[in-house]
């Protein structure tokens, strides 16, 4: 069997990394941008950051900013009705998973209309070709969707959120600048963080995992372990790691899938709006909890990444808990909740359990798994 991995053309990694942006624009022939970011990220000037570069440059560009936490097929639809009223060649996409999803699925339908009712792209769908050229901007460090080929559109009809996979969707530019996220707020460091997190755990021990993948994302554990404390404190050490650190994650997990965190995660997201970090996070150690017995040696790796000593003299079942711990421990730390009592509503966890069930995430867990031990597991957590 073959492996394959795919990642972006081109990245920038560093402190004032976002003034390549210009440079690519031109360097590709690209003539006008139509700039994807959130209405708070504008709101509060981040945005500014991006578009100066543009404005000094003397390049054109258009800003859509239509995009909601969770962005909805809605959103999508009028963001490809901006591209094509802006004569725009190219999106640069600013801000959190949100807008780069947003940025994703705006491209991939403009050039692949057929599927410009949104929710025809769910799964792996049949494009044929690859989107407009998106530069991929992140402002925080969790989703890692500037190198991934996965993007979430919310149907807010059916109250569940689409993964989408299209290796035609990754960004052909990534620019990773720490000072981009430098003004996030604490819980959404946090939140993302654990985010990031998660997809290096659950990449590193899903069914599709390779050599390949498992170096980026035990990689991604010991970065994210020794950095996320600090940005969460704003240091700028701390910042940079977890630039890098969920970056690295993404190019793991962007080829090799996730799993049933994840599941659980997003109709949490899409029934109640629940942040997506906080929710991984929450999640996290139970699943691993759950996990457990169907992968091997790989928790001690896990819980030496994290920073865990003497993994190497601990029995299997030791090295497990210890790997538990420290996930919990550094949730505690930066003030994600310890569980989905104020969250779940009791009545809708056969829902849950379904759509949990029914995410494309599902498959690549470690362990089977039924719906009536993913609604056990959102039990175990009220």
């Amino acid at each position: 069997m073959a492996n394959r991995f795919v990642l972006n053309e081109t990245s920038y990694h560093g402190k004032g990394a976002i003034k390549e942006i210009a440079s690519e624009i031109k360097a590709r022939g690209f003539a006008k941008a139509l700039v994807c970011s959130d209405p708070d990220l504008i709101k509060f000037g981040v945005t500014k950051k991006v578009t100066d570069v543009l404005d000094a440059a003397g390049i054109a560009y258009d800003i859509f900013s239509d995009i909601k936490p969770n962005p909805t097929i809605e959103n999508v639809q009028n963001g490809v009705k901006a591209f094509k009223e802006s004569g725009a060649d190219c999106i640069v996409a600013v801000g959190g998973g949100s807008s780069m999803d947003t940025a994703k699925a705006i491209g991939i339908i403009i050039e692949n209309p057929e599927f410009a009712d949104v929710r025809s792209l769910e799964g792996v769908a049949p494009t044929k070709n690859k989107c407009t050229p998106i530069i991929a901007v992140p402002t925080t460090a969790g989703t890692a969707a500037e190198v991934t080929i996965n993007y979430v559109i919310t149907d807010d009809e059916k109250n569940r959120k689409m993964v989408c996979v299209d290796v035609h969707d990754i960004p052909v530019v990534a620019v990773v600048d720490p000072d981009m996220m430098a003004t996030m707020p604490k819980s959404l460091t946090a939140a993302t963080g654990m985010d990031a997190l998660t997809h290096a755990i659950e990449g590193y021990i899903t069914a599709g995992a390779w050599e390949l993948s498992d170096m980026f994302h035990i990689k991604a554990i010991e970065i994210i372990a020794k950095s996320l404390r600090g940005a969460v404190e704003n240091t700028d050490e701390g910042r940079e790691g977890m630039a890098l650190g969920q970056y690295i994650a993404g190019m793991g997990f962007s080829n090799v899938g996730l799993g049933i965190v994840h599941s659980m995660a997003h109709p949490l997201g899409a029934l109640y709006d629940t942040p997506h970090g906080v929710a991984n996070a929450i999640i996290l150690p139970t699943v691993m909890e759950y996990n457990a017995p169907a992968t091997g040696e790989k928790y001690r790796d896990i819980a030496a990444a994290m920073g865990v000593a003497g993994t190497a003299d601990m029995t299997t079942e030791e090295a497990r808990a210890a790997a538990i711990n420290a996930v919990k421990q550094l949730s505690l730390d930066v003030g994600i909740p310890a569980d989905l009592k104020d969250i779940v509503k009791p009545e809708d966890l056969d829902f849950l359990a379904e759509s949990a069930y029914a995410d494309a995430c599902r498959p690549g867990n470690p362990r089977e798994t039924s719906v009536e031990e993913i609604k056990a597991l959102y039990q175990k957590l009220l």
